[in-house]
């Protein structure tokens, strides 16, 4: 019987601490719950504040511009109020036309001058390189001539002596 008592305080002590594992654990579990669902709120709550942030520019975005046009409007026509007012932004305006009017003509200069420039080199490169290539196949040329006229007089040598020595046989026959 003593070992019954034994086995029996064996086995409540282990119930006792699988008890005490099961509790913890749905402790952790349950914590863990409670942090995914405040993550969850947090997540939310920002998503709502980035629409309502996204709103808020799409509101505020056209009434800064408006203002700002606003703004230029007024300082404009605080310059055309008299006569010489008016006269003077006439004037800046004719010397800010005039100015970009000098720019242009000086880009569109400066870039009819670089295209000739592409131009000319460009023509000097092609006459290099058609005078290149007719010296040297005028050269081509030339050798294969020499070494044509070499082979027709070696050929016309030997048919002389080919023919010659024909006739030697047929004057040593006769």
């Amino acid at each position: 019987m003593a070992t019954t008592t034994t086995e029996q305080r064996t086995r409540a002590a282990a119930g006792k601490k699988a008890a005490a594992t099961r509790k913890r654990n749905a402790s952790k579990r349950s914590q863990a719950a409670h942090r995914a669902a405040a993550t969850r709120a947090e997540a939310e709550r920002t998503y709502v504040e980035a629409l309502a942030i996204q709103a808020e520019r799409a509101v505020l975005i056209p009434v800064g511009a408006a203002l700002i046009a606003r703004d230029n409007v007024v300082e404009t026509a605080k310059g055309l109020r008299t006569r010489t007012g008016v006269e003077r932004e006439l004037k800046r305006f004719e010397r800010r036309g005039n100015t970009a009017r000098n720019r242009t003509l000086r880009e569109f200069k400066r870039t009819r001058t670089r295209v000739e420039r592409e131009l000319r080199q460009r023509r000097t490169q092609a006459t290099r390189v058609v005078k290149r290539n007719r010296r040297q196949v005028e050269q081509q040329v030339r050798r294969t001539r020499r070494d044509l006229e070499r082979n027709a007089t070696g050929l016309q040598r030997d048919a002389e002596k080919l023919v010659d020595r024909v006739q030697e046989q047929v004057t040593s026959l006769a």
